[in-house]
């Protein structure tokens, strides 16, 4: 690879775009700053805009990440320690960073190509749980997630980008009210089912079922909410040791759609038709 340029001003323009964005601003922001090399990667291989990828002087980019870079024609440069020091005050120093273009928040009308399944997450409020139902969606070919009373304003959430390793960009994320879930669900009539511990079928009658479905989890402590009680649906468990109260929503959701692979993967069902 070729060298590359290194950073050593203070009062390069760059310096100061990447402090304005580190700082939190609860004002509407255009960019995001992604971090580390794997949310890097898939973030690029997502086809998320960049203006610009960083890494340490000392420390050397990754050869992939350089040749995703150079591949969609993404200037990259290094920055001297003492004004990493001046951008990163009170974090941890990233070894690799980037500032990306948010995209438009998805809408329903994004899921009309798509025919995988769909995870529903109601009142999934931890980022981290969150983060990794994307990941594993994502990987076990769901086709998009619902988001509801998430407390997230946007996907472009520096915690969730790293909680979800860059994948947040990969496929449909949809923030909705509870009523517009409810009104989607009902406009296009696919089957839902609810994780619920007292289900009706098991997880492993979920392999067996053809048609795509709405996997809906609610939150460990109250479960989903009754919004949804007036749209017909199918409860299921998960069977477990009862001497254990709950399973992690994220453990949850990677067992039910683990169970719909065949569908999802196999027959080609996931993401578009």
């Amino acid at each position: 690879m070729d060298s590359l340029d290194v950073i050593t001003e203070r009062s390069e323009p760059a310096v100061q775009r990447l402090v304005d964005i580190t700082k939190r601003s609860k004002s509407a922001v255009r960019t995001v700053l992604i971090e580390d090399t794997e949310p890097l990667l898939q973030s690029i291989r997502s086809g998320l805009e960049f203006s610009e990828v960083y890494g340490l002087e000392h420390a050397p980019l990754p050869d992939d990440l350089l040749v995703a870079c150079r591949q969609r024609n993404i200037p990259v440069r290094l920055i001297a320690a003492a004004v990493a020091n001046q951008i990163f005050t009170t974090e941890k120093k990233p070894k690799a960073f980037g500032i990306a273009r948010i995209p438009r928040p998805c809408r329903f009308q994004d899921l009309a190509e798509t025919t995988g399944d769909l995870i529903l997450l109601d009142g999934v409020k931890i980022v981290g749980n969150v983060g990794a139902i994307v990941r594993t969606a994502f990987a076990l070919g769901a086709a998009g997630i619902v988001l509801v009373d998430s407390d997230l304003s946007s996907i472009a959430d520096r915690r969730l980008i790293r909680a979800s390793r860059g994948y947040v960009f990969s496929l449909p994320i949809i923030l909705a009210s509870r009523e517009e879930a409810v009104g989607y669900l009902r406009d296009n009539s696919i089957r839902l089912m609810t994780l619920d511990s007292a289900g009706d079928l098991t997880v492993d009658d979920l392999a067996g079922i053809r048609e795509r479905l709405v996997l809906m989890f609610g939150s460990e402590k109250t479960g989903a909410s009754g919004t949804f009680a007036g749209i017909s649906a199918d409860s299921v468990s998960i069977p477990m040791n009862p001497a254990a109260e709950s399973l992690n929503v994220s453990v949850s959701a990677g067992i039910a759609l683990h169970a719909r692979t065949r569908r999802n993967l196999t027959s080609g069902a996931g993401g578009t038709s």
